[in-house]
C-alpha cells in the first residue's frame, strides 16, 4: 500500500529534528545514526533512503530561522513579530535567557561551530549559508545603508553567536548573564536599535511572554 502524499517529506523532517537535538546536546561525533533514527521512531536501515551519510544529514541540520521559514525556536516566551523590524527582535531573541537555557533547541550556529570547523566542505558551506542569511536579515533591518550597514551587520551577528557560545562555556551564571547583557547592549547600539519600541531585556525569574535576560 503506497504511503500518503507528503509522507517522505514528513519523515525527512523527523530525522532532521531528531538529529538537531542530539547534535546540539552531544556533538556530531558522539551521536550515531542508530540513536538519531531511534529518537525519530524509525529503523536504522531506513536512514540511507533519505541521506547518504551522517555528514550529509549534518549539513541539513545546520539551518535556522534565517534560512528555514518552518523552523520553530521553541524558546518559551520568545516571539518574533514579522510585521515589525526584525533586527532588534533577532538580537534580543538570540541572546535571551530562553535560548541560553534551551541547549537542545539552540540555533546550530551556537551549538555546533567547533564541529563545523573540523568537518568537510558541505558542513562549512551550510554554516556559511546560515550566517550569511543572518547577516543579510540584520543588514536589511539596519538604519545604516551600504558598506557601513553590511559591516555592522556582520559584527552584530558575530556578537550574537559568539556571545552565546562564550556565555555557555562560563560556569558562573552571573558572569554568563552579564556577558549576554553586554553583547545585547552593544549589538542593539550598533544596529541603531537601542531605543527600539520592543521592551527592554530584564532579569526575571517569572515566565515571560517577551524576551528575558
Amino acid at each position: 500500500m503506497p504511503y500518503p502524499a507528503g509522507h517522505r517529506s514528513a519523515v525527512r523532517k523527523r530525522i532532521i529534528h531528531s538529529a538537531r537535538g542530539l547534535f546540539n546536546l552531544h556533538g556530531f561525533e558522539a551521536v550515531s545514526i542508530q540513536k538519531i533514527m531511534a529518537r525519530a521512531g524509525l529503523t536504522h536501515g531506513g536512514f540511507y533512503s533519505y541521506f547518504e551519510s551522517k555528514s550529509d544529514l549534518y549539513a541539513e541540520v545546520l539551518s535556522c530561522f534565517f534560512t528555514d521559514p518552518t523552523w520553530k525556536n521553541n524558546w518559551k516566551g520568545v516571539v518574533i513579530d514579522k510585521s515589525k523590524n526584525l533586527g532588534p527582535q533577532v538580537v534580543r531573541a538570540y541572546l535571551s535567557r530562553q535560548h541560553f537555557e534551551d541547549v537542545e533547541n539552540s540555533c546550530p550556529m551556537v551549538a555546533l561551530p567547533t564541529d563545523v570547523s573540523r568537518s568537510g566542505k558541505s558542513a562549512k558551506a551550510a554554516f556559511e549559508n546560515v550566517f550569511s542569511a543572518m547577516v543579510d536579515l540584520l543588514n536589511r533591518s539596519s538604519r545604516k545603508k551600504g558598506t557601513a550597514g553590511s559591516t555592522e551587520a556582520k559584527a552584530i551577528a558575530a556578537l550574537c553567536i559568539g556571545g552565546m557560545v562564550v556565555a555557555r562555556a562560563i560556569e558562573d551564571r552571573d558572569i554568563a548573564d552579564d556577558l549576554r547583557t553586554a553583547c545585547m547592549s552593544v549589538a542593539l547600539e550598533l544596529g541603531g536599535w537601542a531605543e527600539a519600541n520592543a521592551p527592554r531585556a530584564r532579569k526575571s525569574t517569572k515566565p515571560s511572554t517577551r524576551y528575558t535576560m
